[in-house]
């Protein structure tokens, strides 16, 4: 009878485990990646505070390139692939807001991609 239980244990345990692993968060196409201007817990939680910051700052007082800027986000996490942080399941931005059900309308007016990609389309 222990031994019973204790294979119903172990069962139901590794269960539990699969079933929070395919919670977890989505594998993301992280780009160049590297060190990032914050800790990536940092700026999971406080992204769009920065970023919104950054666009107060671009518009008021015409800085372009703070440390938060999306031209630098997009410069170290578009995709070696595609290089774009949207488009795919997996690409950076896209994964996450995907995961998250958020909306992102940051790219209906900016470029989701590197700078040298589109410099070198237009060539």
């Amino acid at each position: 009878m222990l031994k019973l239980f204790a294979l119903l244990a172990a069962l139901c345990l590794s269960a539990s485990a699969d079933a929070t692993e395919s919670y977890g968060m989505p594998k993301l196409d992280i780009g160049k990646g590297g060190q990032c201007v914050a800790e990536p817990q940092w700026m999971r939680k406080n992204h769009m505070k920065v970023l919104f910051q950054q666009r107060d700052e671009t518009v008021h007082q015409g800085i372009r390139d703070g440390k938060y800027s999306l031209k630098n986000c997009i410069e170290c996490h578009a995709s070696l692939r595609d290089n774009s942080v949207i488009g795919r399941a997996d690409s950076f931005c896209e994964g996450c807001h995907r995961y998250e059900a958020v909306k992102i309308d940051c790219f209906e007016c900016h470029s989701s991609k590197r700078r040298s990609a589109l410099v070198q389309k237009e060539h």
